[in-house]
């Protein structure tokens, strides 16, 4: 395999993982009023639809990530993204015709399910990495994903001058355009010495976890990943009202913080990843990446000068290199038969975070600002955060003995 042609097929993984990602906030700017020319509904009522059709995407990937990558350690990488890949285009040109709210329901979930390919994308750079290159590979992926996060409300945007079915045109452009990329450059990595049978019983979230559970170490880290998770998506879930509530903060400004979180990790995971981890190694790396979202969370909790928590941000993104080196922890610890079923798990442990995160965090961040509340403190969240993060830095500190076998030297 040539350099020039592992760069192609790195170029299509990152541009379906771009697409995965710019796929939600693409066509965020033009769902209410595609709701509400669908429904003929209110604003209110369009955003309870709108919180249906989120609800259901993200529960989809929760279910279906462990299937789809547990489909490529079976029928290999390159069938299951390229099949995802035709069927989100379709999916998309589905939903930009569609006249009932059904189909557009419909519509998110079959997306929620293509877009599980979050798993098979990263047991590809597993399968092409040595054993000290994939946490700095799946940092990668991250990038790409905060790529995507800045891209799509931004395109999305500017093509809802359009209509508001013009981003879901885009959306089945763009995933028919990379399918077509994707079938001349894009090669099969699992090899018949790497194959395994395909089991419904481990090709759900609970049959993964008890069976990925049995690893030496990764239940600790399991758990931690989790506890990551729903902590640090306080962002996508919080940021806009608290900004707001805070320092009074215009959706336009909002959006440019926003930018500046989504270049921040693009550029921590993209780059900078690819010098820290090996000069710290892993276990280093997730202490670091820890105790800096802590501290960052903690600040931004109590201050009230919104430039300087905005200055915060890039250093959140840095701490967030904690959840790639995680990754290479847990992929050196599962055989290369299983890299599709660990980043399945892990695609699915993701998304439930995405689902619990914001209950938790708008809930909490309600209680502390509504008119009349006991404690005024609108960074509520970000301190609940704080202390789950806390949590989860002493569960790896306390399971390091199990985890140690897994790691470099540091």
């Amino acid at each position: 395999m040539t350099q020039k042609s592992t760069r192609l097929q790195v170029t299509f993984v990152m541009i379906t993982l771009v697409i995965d990602a710019m796929g939600i906030g693409l066509i965020m700017p033009v769902m209410p009023d595609l709701i509400r020319e669908i429904q003929g509904a209110s604003l209110a009522d369009a955003a309870i639809w709108g919180g249906y059709l989120s609800f259901s995407f993200a529960i989809m990937q929760f279910l279906f990530g462990p299937t789809v990558g547990s489909l490529s350690d079976r029928f290999g990488r390159r069938p299951v993204l390229l099949i995802s890949l035709f069927i989100m285009a379709v999916d998309y040109a589905v939903m930009a015709l569609a006249d009932t709210m059904w189909l557009l329901l419909l519509g998110r979930i079959v997306g929620g399910i293509t877009a599980a390919t979050h798993s098979t994308a990263a047991a590809f750079m597993a399968d092409i990495s040595k054993d000290d290159e994939r946490s700095q590979n799946f940092g990668l992926v991250s990038a790409a994903f905060g790529v995507g996060f800045i891209l799509g409300p931004v395109v999305g945007g500017l093509l809802a001058s359009f209509g508001p079915r013009a981003p879901f045109v885009a959306a089945a452009i763009f995933a028919a355009s990379n399918f077509v990329f994707g079938y001349f450059v894009f090669p099969e990595t699992v090899t018949d010495i790497i194959r395994r049978p395909f089991e419904w019983k481990r090709a759900n979230p609970f049959g993964a976890l008890m069976n990925i559970g049995c690893l030496p170490g990764i239940k600790p880290l399991l758990i931690v990943y989790f506890l990551y998770q729903v902590a640090f998506y306080v962002y996508p879930a919080i940021w806009s009202y608290f900004t707001q509530e805070r320092f009074g903060w215009s959706p336009a400004m909002v959006g440019a913080s926003l930018a500046v979180f989504g270049i921040s990790m693009a550029v921590s995971q993209g780059l900078l990843i690819r010098k820290i981890i090996p000069w710290l190694g892993e276990r280093k790396t997730v202490i670091i990446g820890f105790a800096m979202d802590i501290i960052v969370f903690g600040f931004t909790a109590v201050l009230t000068n919104g430039w300087i928590v905005l200055g915060l941000t890039p250093l959140s993104a840095i701490g967030g290199m904690a959840t790639p080196a995680m990754q290479g922890l847990m992929s050196r610890a599962a055989s290369p038969e299983q890299q599709g079923e660990l980043q399945g798990l892990l695609t699915s442990i993701g998304a439930l975070g995405m689902i619990l995160s914001p209950l938790l965090m708008t809930r909490t961040f309600a209680m502390f600002s509504e008119e009349g509340a006991s404690f005024y403190l609108p960074g509520a969240p970000f301190l609940l955060s704080m202390v789950l993060m806390m949590l989860g830095l002493a569960i790896y500190l306390a399971g390091w003995r199990k985890l140690r076998p897994m790691a470099q030297k540091n």
